[in-house]
């Protein structure tokens, strides 16, 4: 009877060692895989997280440029040749400062600039009144820095800040 009681008093505690080791295992596997899912929506967010569906690239500072007068900008007729509407808008532009054709330790050449206003004029004097409402301003702006890229070459102008914008 002595081995009976020995052997039943050897049987709880493996008993209860037994789902403790289950629940130790358990949480190091949870372990593991909250330690991997963390790690791959991590590097999934720092490789997609930058973009944000739009264009975002690195490039060095630009110059910033103001176009028309510096303190008016432009006043543009818009609408067609008889319609009595006008737009004074003040356009800045971030150009690249490695075009040595268009820029010379910061300063616009007279060629660039001469492209530059033509081509500002040309897209701003075509838009439709409907085009210049607040919400499609954005448009405007992918409009007029693609055009001048095409006309001063690729890569030359980073970015368009519409900074003032009044419609009469």
């Amino acid at each position: 009877m002595a081995e009976e009681e020995k052997t039943e008093e050897q049987a709880p505690e493996k008993g209860k060692k037994f789902p403790i080791i289950i629940v130790v295992v358990l949480i190091l596997v949870g372990l593991v895989l909250a330690g991997g899912i963390s790690y791959f929506i991590t590097t999934q967010v720092m490789n997609t997280g930058t973009s944000n569906g739009g264009e975002v690239k690195s490039h060095d500072p630009g110059v910033f440029v103001k176009l028309g007068d510096p303190k008016e900008g432009m006043i543009v007729n818009v609408g067609g040749i008889k319609s009595s509407r006008f737009l004074k808008v003040g356009i800045t532009l971030e150009m690249n400062p490695d075009k040595e054709t268009n820029l010379v330790e910061g300063k616009l050449q007279p060629m660039a600039e001469t492209k530059i206003m033509d081509t500002t004029l040309q897209i701003v004097r075509t838009v439709k009144i409907e085009e210049l409402d607040a919400t499609r301003q954005d448009d405007l702006k992918s409009k007029l820095k693609s055009e001048l890229n095409k006309a001063l070459g690729e890569g030359s102008v980073y970015d368009v800040y519409i900074t003032s914008f009044m419609l009469q």
